[in-house]
């Protein structure tokens, strides 16, 4: 496994002291998401081709690998305006990711948390911004990774399979598996038989995993908790990743700095 963070839970910071930082605290690997990690960039509008050979240059001297290019998108809005935007800045940043050294570009599917009837009907909006941004993903043989969240379009394990079936590329589409984002409310009786169903019919297009904790309290709200301390259970999705993916990037989010160490080492023995 290499051991990854978002790298802006350590705030923003010069690019050359965001590699130094990560690597010092022992990090194999960064997912970036420019505006909100690195000094002097506040917007994706903002970067420039400096920037990407500056990144470049100082994540390869520290020896920290970017998996994810951070892109985070509201792709199935129905306002035209909102949707066009996310998909525009999702085709320049597929040249940015490349540029900067990122395996993949990665985005969710929406912003706010939408109920059934909203999902279904943002659904279509969501192919068609796919199906846009596909176009220039295949033009400069670069990837876009989506990442499913049970409130928004990309909802579940039928949709993934659905849209992925749709675009027909998997080379190019590939997928951010997060088991918290995951986790519908109320839970499944069974964790182990869920994670195995997801596992087994989309792991193929998993890029990397984000590792986070939680719990639910009695409003049915998300709470963060450090890893292993919360409702995940890593058994199945543990066994997986050996079994099928031993080289697969493990993402910390939300990762406190302070107990960093401990959580790096939860990581490593997944």
């Amino acid at each position: 496994m290499k051991i990854g963070v978002r790298a802006h839970d350590y705030g923003k910071m010069e690019i050359e002291t965001a590699a130094e930082t990560l690597h010092r605290e022992g990090y194999q690997a960064a997912q970036l998401a420019f505006p909100k990690v690195f000094t002097g960039i506040d917007s994706y509008e903002d970067i420039t081709l400096r920037h990407l050979q500056r990144v470049r240059k100082a994540f390869e001297t520290w020896e920290i690998e970017i998996p994810v290019f951070g892109c985070y998108m509201d792709l199935a809005n129905p306002d035209e305006t909102v949707r066009s935007y996310a998909v525009n800045t999702l085709k320049k940043c597929l040249a940015y990711g490349k540029e900067a050294g990122a395996n993949v570009v990665g985005t969710e599917t929406a912003y706010p948390r939408l109920s059934r009837e909203e999902k279904a009907r943002w659904y279509p909006y969501l192919l068609d911004s796919l199906k846009r941004i596909m176009e220039e993903a295949v033009r400069l043989d670069a990837k876009l990774a989506i990442e499913p969240v049970y409130w928004h379009p990309l909802e579940n394990l039928d949709v993934v399979l659905d849209v992925m079936d749709s675009i027909g590329d998997d080379k190019h589409l590939r997928m951010i598996f997060d088991p918290s984002n995951l986790l519908p409310f109320p839970m499944p009786k069974d964790q182990d038989e869920y994670w195995h169903k997801w596992l087994s019919n989309a792991g193929k297009y998993i890029e990397a995993v984000h590792i986070k904790d939680f719990y639910y309290d009695q409003n049915g709200q998300y709470c963060p908790t450090p890893l292993g301390k919360g409702m995940i259970q890593y058994e199945t999705i543990s066994k997986w990743l050996r079994e099928n993916r031993p080289d697969m990037y493990l993402l910390r989010e939300e990762m406190d700095p302070q107990i960093a160490a401990q959580e790096i080492s939860f990581m490593k023995n997944l």
